[in-house]
Parts: C-alpha cells; sequence; structure tokens
C-alpha cells in the first residue's frame, strides 16, 4: 500500500497538477498574510488561515485521486492486492498532499502572518487544527473525485458547494451537523481556542471519519 501510495505522489508531482493547488495556496497566503496582524491576534490569524485555505486542500486531494486514469487504477488494485488496499493508498497519498500544503500555510503564518510567537498551548491547539484540516480537505477532495462524481464540471461545483455549504451550516445552531469551521473561528476569535478544542475537534474528526467511511464504502460497491 505504501509504495502505491508513493507511487501516486509520484505520478500526481510529474504531471504538474501538484502546482495548480500549490499556486492557489501561496496566492490565498499571499491576500491573508499581507501585513502582519497586531500581537495577541495570533490564534485567530492562524485559525482563519486553516479554515479558508480547505478548498485548496480538497482540490489537491481532487486532483491528485484523479490524476490516475480508471484502467491504471484497476491494475493498481489488482497489483496491490485488493480495491481496499487500493482506495487505502490513495486516501494516504491524498492525505500525505494535503498535509504538505498545510504545513506550507501554517509555516508561512508563522513567519509572515503574526507578530509574535503564539503560546505553546495555541500553538499546539493550531498545529492540531492544521491536520484536522488536512484531514478535511482529504476527504472532501475525496468525495468528489472522479471515482464518485464523472462529470468534471459536476465535480468541481459539488467541491465548491460543499464547502459553501459545511460554512453555511456551521454558521447555524445546527452547527454539529457537519465540520464546524465557522465555530472554530468564533472561538478562537473569542480567545476561548483552548476552552473549546476538545469539543470541536472530536465533532471536526468525527464528520472527517464519517466522509471516509462513506467514500470507502462507495469505491468499493462501484468500482
Amino acid at each position: 500500500m505504501i509504495p502505491l501510495a508513493g507511487f501516486r505522489m509520484a505520478a500526481y508531482v510529474r504531471s504538474h497538477r501538484v502546482y495548480q493547488a500549490l499556486l492557489l495556496a501561496l496566492a490565498l497566503l499571499a491576500i491573508l498574510y499581507g501585513s502582519r496582524a497586531p500581537k495577541g491576534e495570533e490564534a485567530s490569524v492562524l485559525t482563519d488561515g486553516a479554515v479558508l485555505i480547505v478548498p485548496v486542500l480538497a482540490w489537491a486531494a481532487r486532483s491528485l485521486l484523479d490524476t490516475e486514469p480508471d484502467r491504471q487504477r484497476e491494475m493498481s488494485a489488482i497489483q496491490a492486492g485488493g480495491r481496499g488496499r487500493e482506495v487505502a493508498a490513495g486516501l494516504v497519498a491524498a492525505f500525505t498532499a494535503c498535509a504538505g500544503l498545510a504545513a506550507i500555510a501554517l509555516g508561512w503564518a508563522l513567519l509572515l502572518g503574526v507578530s509574535a510567537t503564539p503560546p505553546p498551548g495555541v500553538l499546539l491547539a493550531v498545529i492540531a487544527l492544521y491536520v484536522l484540516t488536512a484531514l478535511a480537505g482529504t476527504v472532501l477532495g475525496a468525495l468528489t473525485s472522479r471515482a464518485i462524481v464523472r462529470s468534471p464540471a459536476a465535480s468541481i461545483m459539488a467541491m465548491l458547494l460543499g464547502f459553501l455549504a459545511t460554512l453555511l451550516v456551521s454558521t447555524s445552531p445546527l452547527y454539529w451537523l457537519t465540520v464546524p469551521l465557522i465555530p472554530w473561528m468564533r472561538a478562537a476569535s473569542a480567545g476561548d481556542l483552548l476552552g473549546r478544542f476538545p469539543g470541536l475537534a472530536a465533532l471536526s474528526l468525527l464528520w472527517c471519519l464519517i466522509g471516509l467511511a462513506g467514500y470507502v464504502l462507495r469505491r468499493l460497491r462501484t468500482s
């Protein structure tokens, strides 16, 4: 499974699709962190960046999973020892790509977006949030990849509308029905990131795992 994940990452880089997501991420980061936030706003600024980078990460995951042709994906499943291993390898590769972009976003934010290093507790919470962000981007990208949504146009629209729907629902009292992106931003803005971290992290992880389970089941049934 790991060699197949590495093969997919290499194919993603060789196809130059990686630069699409990378350039989008760099453009977004340049806009977000055009000037340093004042001291004391570190948690809010870093959290906002984590939330807003989600659609870029989803684009990266979707592009990586769509790089391999359908026939090649079928051959990979045979060589890897089963459809489950092939699906897992794709998810590992997609998460790796998203984690790399999330690390770039966090590094940029810490170096150029804030005026001071956040306290250790806040920094650890932010790092964990960026890991969850990478996972959320992986899930959204996987659920809108070609293996699930055949039409490229419909796939892109589903990805964007999925992100917008998540934002919309998470602004309401029913935020627990989706990944709570807006509550993350509100908690950080109110200075309560550490206090609300366990609940929001658990809810975010739960919905990401549900999304991954749905993707895996759909792939195993239709492929």
